[in-house]
């Protein structure tokens, strides 16, 4: 996760530790990226998240552009069959909602833990 200016030291080692927590609870890859965006979000956000390679299939990415307002969540095919489209629209709302109260890391906190749950533990391989 990149840091921006406009999060304090303790902000980014929240961000972290959840993104941590989420990845370790559900066995996927969650990754943040905060920043700007060269042209379209979706475009910016799916290239980004196809920059994950193998990983990419189970990474589930959460772009904030905040200088232009806009968020952008990118699942791959195995993380996508665990998180639907209903799940990470409400994950965008709290985010959403909490960015317009001035909560930039508080917004990215809870949605990435609402998505970590929504999406639950991986389901055990089959026998």
């Amino acid at each position: 996760m990149p840091s921006g200016e406009a999060f304090t030291n303790q902000q980014v080692r929240d961000i972290e530790r959840v993104v941590r927590t989420a990845n370790a609870e559900t066995d996927l890859n969650f990754s943040v990226f905060i920043g700007g965006a060269e042209g379209d979000i979706r475009d910016a956000a799916e290239k980004l998240h196809a920059e994950f390679g193998a990983d990419a299939t189970r990474t589930v990415l959460v772009m904030v552009a905040p200088g232009d307002r806009l968020l952008e969540i990118v699942t791959g095919e195995e993380s996508a069959r665990r998180l639907s489209d209903r799940a990470c629209a409400l994950a965008a709302l709290s985010m959403t909602t909490s960015f317009a109260g001035g909560d930039l890391a508080g917004g990215i906190l809870t949605g990435v833990r609402m998505l970590a749950e929504a999406a639950g533990r991986p389901l055990p391989a089959p026998r």
